[in-house]
């Protein structure tokens, strides 16, 4: 049997949002898929993959615009297979101490690609992070590294077994 191929997309400035983005992928390799991670601009078809997951760090509430444009340029294709979404941007504990709800733009995607999903990560902004207001942040004890490991661990283990189910089901669900 082949594997599922699933491709996981993100958006991301200053790669927090793509140390997520890698981390999905490794744990659904361990589960068995193919999984291929790339950044959303660089991403030309989701046709040949089984699922996709796409997530982008939020700025302002909003999406990075390269995850954006992927889910609009390939909002037909997407449509058609299962999709997942999450964001990572919180720069404090809140989201592994609840569930944080999409923003409006993440709602009306989630609901456009009928994606099966969604789950906000912590963010990370450290000394480490390029750019002025990232620094500023860290100098005025606002940033801080809030991916939480296992909560990306668990989530993508259960995508995992979202899709090993369908697959043991066959192709007509049965």
């Amino acid at each position: 049997m082949t594997k599922q191929r699933i491709l996981v997309a993100y958006g991301s400035k200053h790669g927090a949002t793509a140390g997520i983005a890698k981390e999905i992928g490794r744990v659904l390799d361990e589960e068995g898929f193919a999984t291929e991670v790339l950044p959303a601009a660089e991403v030309t078809t989701v046709a040949d993959f089984d699922a996709v997951v796409l997530g982008s760090a939020l700025y302002m509430n909003r999406w990075q615009r390269d995850a954006l444009q992927c889910a609009h340029r390939h909002a037909d294709e997407l449509a058609r297979r299962p999709v997942w979404l999450f964001s990572s941007g919180p720069i404090d504990s809140s989201a592994e101490q609840q569930e944080i709800p999409p923003v409006a733009q993440v709602a009306e995607e989630l609901e456009r690609l009928g994606a099966r999903g969604h789950v906000t990560f912590g963010g990370s902004v450290t000394a480490e992070t390029p750019g002025f207001v990232a620094r500023s942040m860290v100098r005025h004890d606002k940033g801080g590294d809030f991916r939480s490991p296992e909560h990306i661990r668990r989530w993508a283990r259960q995508i995992g077994a979202e899709l090993h189910t369908h697959e043991d089901r066959g192709p007509n669900g049965n």
